[in-house]
């Protein structure tokens, strides 16, 4: 007959309460970890794309500036002069080539589409972590419910002394940095 008391008693509830949270806490974890190693390196691909293409762009940019800053007077060119001036030429050919292979192969450059990758990558893992930080809030909240609500109270406090678990909070320092916006640096 004390079998029925025994089940709605909290015997069973109070210890899954309490792995509940603890696995809670393990998942906010789990997305810190996250997020310390997947935001280094998705900003260093951004930044290798970023560079490729800035490369690229500004070999260009200083050939067709040698190129077009080279002038050559027709009636007084030399064998020197005409060498020096199809030398820049061929040196804007050349970087012509190169970003017209870029542009052949990525029709349009894929730096601004990895930035766009990083802040979706940025905003889901934060997001993932704000859902862990919730759900370990809400276990905190049933275990410290089955701690001090009676029946399950009246359990613990004949059977296994559980203390009520401090709910989630930042130091002061945490809530100070948390009011600033984070930033990313390239």
């Amino acid at each position: 007959m004390a079998f029925p008391f025994l089940v709605g008693c909290g015997i069973q509830s109070l210890p899954q309460g309490k792995n509940s949270t603890e696995a809670a806490l393990a998942e906010v974890s789990n997305q810190y970890k996250r997020r310390a190693d997947l935001i280094p390196n998705l900003v260093n691909v951004v930044k290798g794309y970023a560079k490729h293409e800035q490369e690229t762009l500004t070999a260009v940019t200083e050939a067709r500036a040698k190129a077009t800053a080279m002038n050559i007077d027709p009636s007084k060119v030399t064998p020197e002069q005409l060498a020096k001036y199809q030398q820049a030429q061929t040196g804007l050919s050349q970087a012509l080539g190169r970003l017209m292979v870029v542009t052949e192969k990525y029709p349009d450059l894929k730096a601004d589409q990895n930035f766009r990758d990083l802040q979706a990558q940025l905003e889901g893992t934060e997001n993932r972590i704000t859902i862990a930080r919730q759900r370990y809030i809400e276990s905190i909240k049933e275990f410290n419910n089955l701690v001090t609500v009676p029946p399950t109270s009246w359990t613990n406090s004949l059977m296994y002394h559980f203390e009520k678990m401090p709910q989630w909070d930042m130091t002061p320092e945490e809530k100070a940095q948390a009011e600033k916006a984070p930033e990313v640096k390239f």
